[in-house]
């Protein structure tokens, strides 16, 4: 049965779909000696796959793994960079960042720290990043000043951004300093930048951004730049999220 290469590719663990798709437009992929183009289907059964050289074969893929990670500020969220920043995958043991096929499920930004999920599941990162499926995040999030009561509930109501009003948001208050005001704020929708582009917008700006859950996986007392690996009630939450989404935008 034909599939797309980067969905195959994803199956195997081998990178997500996104990552998939980069790898044979960088021509790391080849398809019966020929260099891969995107979008090209083959076959497991009869076609010979390869990335950079290697030839995968299905029954040697890995193990899923589900791996939930305190990222650190000065970190990026990718499997490699351009400018040769350190990656979520260099703070793993050196027998999961070369041949397990893990990367990040959605991102964390440069500055921010908190819950990251890394997995080789790449059907599982498919589904999870798709617009559809509205896992609840939670951040603790500073911000500069004391945001009023009006101000908040205009965050709770959503903003617009890029022309587009972000959806409905849980916003608290959970402590008060000289100057800075520090908010737990949920959301169920992942755009770029979204909370500091809205404590912006707000006359807020974030002073630091750290998530503490997603869904019902908690970072708790994990220590920064150290990971665990998921319970197998975490693991189903995920599983059953992708399968029978939420259909409502936010409380």
């Amino acid at each position: 049965m034909e599939e797309r290469l980067h969905k195959i590719l994803a199956q195997w663990g081998i990178a997500s779909r996104r990552h998939a798709e980069k790898m044979i437009l960088d021509g790391r992929v080849r398809l019966n000696g020929t260099v891969a183009q995107l979008g090209q289907k083959a076959d497991t059964q009869r076609d010979r796959i390869e990335v950079d050289g290697v030839i995968i074969q299905p029954t040697q893929r890995p193990q899923h793994l589900y791996l939930l990670l305190n990222k650190p500020v000065g970190v990026v969220s990718t499997c490699d960079d351009p400018w040769q920043r350190s990656t979520v995958l260099d703070l793993l043991p050196e027998a999961l960042q070369q041949g397990q096929g893990l990367h990040p499920v959605g991102r964390l930004d440069f500055d921010s720290t908190g819950a990251l999920l890394l997995t080789n599941d790449g059907e599982l990162t498919f589904l999870l990043t798709h617009p559809r499926h509205q896992i609840p995040k939670t951040y603790n999030v500073w911000v500069q000043g004391r945001p009023s009561e009006a101000v908040l509930q205009q965050w709770r109501r959503g903003v617009m951004l890029s022309n587009r009003k972000t959806s409905p948001a849980q916003v608290r208050v959970l402590d008060r300093q000289m100057g800075k005001t520090l908010l737990e704020i949920v959301l169920h929708e992942g755009r770029n930048r979204q909370i500091r582009r809205v404590a912006e917008q707000l006359g807020h700006p974030v002073l630091e951004l750290h998530r503490v859950a997603i869904g019902p996986i908690q970072l708790e007392q994990l220590p920064p730049g150290q990971y665990r690996t998921l319970t197998d009630y975490e693991i189903n939450f995920l599983q059953t999220e992708t399968i029978s989404p939420k259909q409502g935008t936010g409380p």
